[in-house]
């Protein structure tokens, strides 16, 4: 922070340690939309509850290595509507998740097909707020075949779909998502397509598609990126997430980028629509979001227990100030 007290870039970097960009966004709500929190900390649930984050969205996807069991899927989907989901609460925030098979292990086609019998016993189950996140990575025929089978359990689930778009010709890979879409019959409204960057914003946003973008160091898109986004198109169909898997990431990035967009002089209206609402509006069409639930969770009891264990150990006490350099 410079010398007159206000904030610096640095200061509102991802990433950044320092916590003085709270200042700007103090009273302000967000829903981070596509957080991996399985492979996060429990003092990243309390930092992002610190920062106003008050719900979210828990795709399901690829941990890293390849899984060789279709047990370790139902074990990893049945974690996501449950364990994970009770750890949120615990720190005030609502958990949603969606539920998928994701594309780079849809190239294995034999545990595919033994996934995809066990998707509709999740995707059905309280809390799933959509089919995701699913599409394209190497952009293979398998990839496509598992892809379509997806789209079609979503419309017979009801549910949106949320897609991943490919890190490699991201352009030609976000095209043919929302082409093969279209021809399934989905209502583009009912589609988000996530990791979108400069190059494939306008034709999502043209076409009718929620147009998702994740805050990820060094590679997806930055901060500073995302604020000239929103100048340019404005706030609708537009949201932010921090995606925070197992890689060099940021669960803050959401709280940050609304810090920084204020600081830019964007409208409270506009961060509100990319940073909340928005998420809201298009994974509510589940019909499993209710704002009221978000004040309801609020209500902590962390001495409470899923099978059997708590996310306390040994006799801690309920609350951490991690504003206190001692750590008793």
């Amino acid at each position: 922070m410079c010398c007159n007290g206000n904030l610096t870039e640095k200061d509102l970097q991802p990433g950044s340690n320092d916590g003085s960009y709270l200042e700007t966004i103090r009273g302000m709500r967000f829903f981070d939309p596509h957080v991996h929190m399985s492979s996060r900390t429990t003092d990243d649930y309390q930092a992002m509850a610190d920062a106003g984050v008050v719900a979210l969205i828990e795709p399901a996807f690829w941990l890293g290595q390849p899984r060789t069991e279709v047990g370790t899927f139902k074990d990893y989907y049945s974690s996501l509507v449950g364990w994970e989901r009770f750890r949120s609460s615990q720190f005030g925030i609502k958990h949603y998740c969606t539920i998928g098979l994701n594309s780079r292990e849809a190239n294995n086609e034999a545990l595919a097909e033994q996934v995809m019998e066990i998707l509709p016993l999740f995707v059905y189950k309280e809390g799933v707020v959509g089919v995701g996140e699913i599409g394209f990575d190497d952009q293979t025929a398998a990839e496509e075949k598992y892809y379509r089978l997806q789209l079609e359990l979503a419309k017979e689930a009801g549910l949106p779909v949320q897609i991943h778009t490919p890190h490699r010709d991201k352009k030609k890979g976000t095209t043919r998502s929302m082409d093969i879409a279209l021809e399934h019959g989905l209502d583009p409204y009912m589609v988000i397509v996530d990791h979108n960057n400069e190059e494939t914003v306008k034709e999502v946003l043209d076409r009718g598609f929620w147009a998702a973008f994740t805050i990820y160091p060094f590679t997806k898109m930055g901060n500073e990126r995302m604020v000239e986004i929103i100048l340019q198109y404005g706030s609708e169909r537009i949201m932010v997430n921090s995606a925070a898997d197992w890689g060099i990431s940021d669960p803050l990035a959401v709280p940050k980028t609304a810090s920084l967009m204020k600081q830019r002089g964007i409208s409270d209206e506009d961060i509100r629509l990319a940073t909340y609402q928005n998420a809201i509006t298009a994974f509510g069409q589940s019909g499993q979001i209710d704002e009221a639930d978000f004040t309801m969770v609020r209500d902590i009891d962390q001495s409470q227990k899923f099978s059997g264990n708590t996310v306390l150990r040994g006799g801690q006490a309920p609350r951490i100030d991690k504003n206190d350099i001692i750590i008793k």
